[in-house]
Formats: C-alpha cells, structure tokens, sequence
C-alpha cells in the first residue's frame, strides 16, 4: 500500500529535491507540494486523500514547520513527521512533536531513503495492529448429554428448562415430554449452556430465557410449569427484564 506525503518547503529548489526523491521511490505517494506552511494548510483542506507523512522544512516565514507540525498533531489521525532543515540545532525540537525523523540539509537519496524507510515501517506497523480480529467461532446451535451409557444431541432450542437434582440433571424438553436424565452438576450443565440464550435462577433451575411465557412476582411461567426465582439470582434475573421489557 503505497504511503500518502506532501512536502513543504519555502526554498523552491529544497522542495523541488524532496519532491523527486518521493516519485522515485516506489512505496511514496506524492499528493501534495507547498511553499510555505500556511499554504500548506489550506491545501491540506482540500485534499480527499489521507495523508501518512509529511516533509516538512523547519525554518519556514508565516508558519515554521515546527508550529506546523503541532497544528497537524490537533488532527484526529495526524501524519507522521519527517523534517528537513539546514540547521541540526532543531533536532531536540523536532523530538518534541514526535518526529519520525530528522534530514539535514542537504542531504542525498540515501539519506532520504533511509528516513523514507522508517516510514514504510511504521506504516506497515499501525496497519498489522488495525487489521480486525477474526470473527468469533459460531455458536454451537447443540449440546451433547450422557444418557443411559449414550450420547444423545440435543438441539439448544429444544430446551424448556434444567432441573438439578443432586448428582443428575433433568433436561425438559418442547418436543417431548419425556425429560432427559444425565449424569452431572447443574453447574456443569450452566457452563455448557450459552449465557447469552439460558439464566440460572435458581439453585436447582436453569430456564432458556426466550421460553419464558411471563414472570410472576418471584416466578417464571414456562408452558404449564411454574418455576421460582432464587433470592441470589434475582438481581441478575431483575437486570434481565429490564432488558426484555
């Protein structure tokens, strides 16, 4: 991805140099050229490109690059600095606003190409930390369940509600009303649900919180049972109606 620069100088054959470096290298985008920081600034408005770096000379009339360079760090994505001057004593000046680098007059390609260099770099940093993160896995649409020495799948919207029943869990199901029976804790049974589509609230239930029917005082109704709403739960349950409602 080529590297969007303008280069701004108020020596017309200062500028005239940086601007030949920058098409001569092949990452470098040259989308503007000005002769003085204030024009700069009112090119700046009109160009429709973003622009990564800026040379900038540092002793400029009207506008030096230095202030220059602390007007385009306002921006709310700011290039990155690359000053060009004759005088080397601005160099813990240049820092100051965070230059990327410092070219003292009069320099060559290599030089420039090194600082040039630094650019391509950082840009290929900022661009590796921007790019999105995967997508999440898909939510399994199932879980499996240990049944009389067999693993039986159960679609995740097939489930009523979770009954714990000391070592057991019982799963009620819509699509049956004979309830599943299987070895294990409720509360390994809560980690294998989804937060997202089951609420614990209770001690011994676990509801699939889009077959709630309506809720009652400290209850739920779900088809033709009735389940209560635990004293520790109900905070949590409370926030969710909140929600639903």
């Amino acid at each position: 991805m080529p590297i969007n620069c303008i280069a701004v100088d108020d020596e017309p054959l200062a500028l005239a140099l940086v601007c030949a470096f920058i098409e001569q290298t092949p990452f470098l985008n040259l989308v503007g050229r000005y002769g003085s920081g204030v024009e700069a600034l009112q090119g700046l408005h009109e160009l429709t490109e973003k622009v990564d770096v800026a040379f900038l000379d540092i002793q400029m009339q009207e506008l030096t690059g230095l202030e220059l360079a602390r007007v385009l760090g306002q921006a709310g994505s700011p290039p990155r600095i690359i000053f060009t001057t004759a005088f080397p004593q601005y160099a813990l000046e240049s820092y100051k606003v965070d230059a990327l680098d410092y070219l003292v007059k009069p320099f060559n390609y290599e030089e420039f190409l090194r600082a040039a260099n630094k650019a391509k770099a950082y840009a290929e940093l900022t661009q590796n930390h921007a790019e999105p993160a995967p997508a999440p896995a898909p939510e399994e649409d199932h879980i499996f369940l240990k049944v009389e020495y067999q693993l039986i799948r159960v679609a995740l919207s097939d489930i009523l509600y979770v009954e714990g029943l000391k070592d057991y869990v019982k799963v009620h199901l819509k699509s049956t009303p004979r309830a599943l029976l299987s070895l294990m804790s409720l509360r390994s049974m809560e980690e294998k649900l989804p937060a997202r589509r089951f609420m614990r609230i209770h001690r011994s239930f676990i509801v699939a919180l889009d077959k709630i029917e309506s809720v009652r005082r400290l209850t739920v109704q779900i088809g033709a049972e009735t389940i209560p709403v635990g004293e520790q739960y109900k905070e949590a349950f409370g926030q969710f109606l909140s929600r639903w409602s």
